[in-house]
């Protein structure tokens, strides 16, 4: 069969005491001299701690380590810490593998961990996750490989945001001011070329460390570039152009697969959703944010425009995730309902609106939602903007005039929800609309609790309150459709969508 689903995401993440694993290597297959791979964005720079797409995640994790990643079942394992572990519940030990060196030499030790994180925190690097690693009040170097991160309050989500965003940069070479427009990091790539426009070019480490589980470089040049349309993408594949392409749409797998290349479907821990402020009429009314979940045919999107992939969601969380309860079931669609509850919250004749999304997510299923609100009065006009405006802070807080106050997104990874819900649902995030006494009283007690049992339990209650009272129209669970090209090398899926040119022990 050309189309295989490569990844199922069961049970729930979790870090437990220690983190610490050993790893087999396996026979490298060839490897390739060159691979061409199409993304849909551009990153603005390549910095990791002011990265926030898949797209951009994939070519920094390609140069750049974090301490920590996530494997394929979801639980987070250590990449550059040979162990991470919890000495008490206010400090977090960190080893470091032995014997491994940055792209310029310079070897990797524990010196490398403080400025890495002042980095994320520095307000001239105005990154959006730095109030999630503010926990971090000091760390404690021990000895050339360990380190000590010591906490102003018990962060059980903190390997969540480590994974994602603390790439360990090297001291020396950091210092300097164009740092990211050549970086150097201990990946299994190294920084070669950024073109605008165009692409960015990396060559394979050699002296990449064996047991990485982020796995070997399959290819000896990697080129990522940045091809914002679709079925550009496509005709890169069929024709040769390109070996890797991201986001096949769905009526075109059929395209690929006829000329014998592959589509490769993999479920990933992340979600679609539409988020509604509740700081402005008529959304504050909570009868309007049912109603607007009633109007939505979630599962005709999943079978007409997702080829059935998919599930419907009663909130942000996913399967394999915290939070997610396999016994609460979403909202109905029941478009008589929908118009019922905006009457009962005055707005017999409903209201017009406008929806913003980005020119990378699908324009069917954006539209799709647009117009099913439509259909029940709320008359919805959708916005496509650049990725770097969607994602600006002006944008999703809504001080700039031209945004709308709905919003069309797409969030991953959700192992841990503990990023969207302190950006985005958190009556103190960064990019929040949302104030909400019970949800708030459930985020607090969710960010706070280190007890894994007693966290799931909390995240189950805040799924059950965000469902009641929902912030958003809740969509569905998100698939990654990535095309092959036959005979390229083996390489291995990632859960949390990064697109990385490595086969895994």
């Amino acid at each position: 069969m050309n189309r295989r689903t490569l990844l199922a995401t069961t049970g729930i993440a979790g870090i437990g005491s220690l983190i610490g694993r050993g790893f087999t290597t396996v026979a490298q297959t060839a490897r390739a001299e060159q691979l061409t791979i199409d993304l849909g964005t551009e990153p603005a720079l390549l910095d990791p701690a002011r990265t926030y797409d898949a797209d951009g995640w994939s070519i920094v994790h390609s140069v750049f380590d974090s301490l920590l990643q996530y494997a394929p079942d979801g639980a987070i394992e250590p990449l550059l810490a040979e162990s991470f572990t919890l000495l008490d519940p206010l400090t977090y030990r960190v080893v470091l593998r032995p014997d491994i060196a940055f792209h310029n030499g310079e070897p990797l030790d524990a010196s490398a961990i403080e400025p890495s994180i002042a980095h994320i925190l520095a307000e001239e690097t105005a990154s959006q996750v730095a109030a999630n690693f503010a926990v971090i009040e000091s760390v404690e170097v021990i000895d050339e490989l360990t380190a000590d991160l010591h906490l102003s309050s018990t962060a059980p989500w903190l390997p969540a945001q480590i994974a994602a965003w603390l790439c360990l940069l090297p001291p020396q070479a950091a210092q300097e001011p164009d740092f990211f427009a050549t970086p150097i990091g201990t990946g299994p790539y190294r920084f070669e070329s950024f073109v605008p426009g165009d692409r960015v070019s990396l060559t394979a480490n050699d002296d990449y460390f064996a047991a990485s589980p982020k796995g070997r470089p399959v290819a000896d040049r990697l080129d990522y570039r940045f091809v914002a349309d679709a079925t550009t993408r496509v005709a890169d594949l069929l024709s040769g152009t390109s070996d890797i392409v991201r986001a096949v749409p769905i009526d075109q797998i059929g395209a690929v697969e006829n000329n014998g290349d592959v589509v490769l479907q993999t479920p990933i821990s992340g979600s679609a959703f539409v988020r509604v402020p509740t700081d402005v009429a008529p959304f504050d009314d909570v009868r309007v944010r049912e109603a607007m979940n009633h109007a939505v045919d979630v599962e005709s999107i999943i079978a007409a425009l997702l080829d059935g992939n998919g599930q419907r969601l009663a909130n942000f969380f996913v399967p394999g995730g915290l939070g997610y309860d396999p016994d609460l079931a979403p909202y109905s669609f029941d478009p008589e309902r929908a118009r019922a509850l905006l009457a009962e919250a005055g707005y017999p004749d409903g209201f017009d609106t406008s929806i913003d999304a980005t020119v990378t997510e699908r324009s069917d299923i954006v539209e799709a939602v647009a117009a099913m609100l439509s259909d029940v009065g709320i008359r919805t006009t959708v916005n496509r903007l650049e990725l770097a405006l969607f994602n600006s802070g002006d944008y999703w807080l809504g001080t700039d005039p031209a945004a709308s106050p709905l919003r069309f997104a797409t969030w991953r990874p959700l192992f841990d929800p503990h990023t969207l819900l302190s950006l985005v649902v958190s009556n103190a995030g960064f990019l929040s609309r949302h104030d909400n006494p019970r949800v708030q009283e459930l985020i607090d007690a969710f960010a706070a609790e280190a007890d894994p049992d007693a966290r799931a339990q909390i995240g189950l209650d805040l799924g059950v309150a965000l469902f009641e009272e929902p912030a958003a129209i809740y969509l569905y669970s998100l698939t990654s459709s990535t095309g092959q090209r036959a005979g390229v090398p083996e390489w291995s899926p990632r859960p949390d969508d990064y697109l990385i040119a490595t086969l895994r022990p």
